[in-house]
């Protein structure tokens, strides 16, 4: 199976870095795993001729600093307001809703949202995210072993 990891983000904003921080250790280890900064449209580019492609990025939904879900999104819609990236013009939820919509999706989509608190510039990641994103690494590792 082709597995494509992409980890969302902007590393100047905190929080909001998490997925990349993730894609980072990933490809440390020698797995296909991609950064994306820009334009979350660009997604579509991204996942193509890939059978399984994992999403990680930062979330916001009141739930505990750190802390982590994972969706199908082949399954049931993303959560739109928790996917609405501060630093995102069309957020993750969006994309994959209109891939869906156009039959692009792949065909199998896991999401990892890691719970953010400050994704503003030229801050730290917080620990607790930073644990996250350790987590995140983990869980990936031991579902494609």
């Amino acid at each position: 199976m082709k597995t494509l990891i992409i980890g969302c983000g902007n590393p100047d904003r905190a929080d909001d870095g998490a997925g990349l921080l993730v894609a980072r250790q990933l490809r440390a280890l020698g797995l296909d795993a991609r950064e994306h900064r820009g334009d979350m449209l660009s997604l579509f580019y991204s996942w193509a001729g890939y059978d399984q492609v994992i999403i990680i990025d930062a979330m916001v939904s009141g739930a505990p600093i750190g802390s982590v879900v994972v969706l199908d999104a082949r399954d049931a819609e993303l959560p739109r307001q928790q996917f609405q990236g501060s630093t995102h013009a069309f957020g993750l939820a969006e994309v994959i809703e209109l891939a869906r919509s156009i039959e692009q999706l792949p065909p199998k989509l896991t999401i990892y949202g890691i719970e953010a608190a400050n994704c503003n510039p030229g801050c730290a990641v917080s620990m607790e995210v930073t644990k996250a994103v350790e987590q995140v690494a983990g869980a990936i590792l031991k579902a494609l072993a």
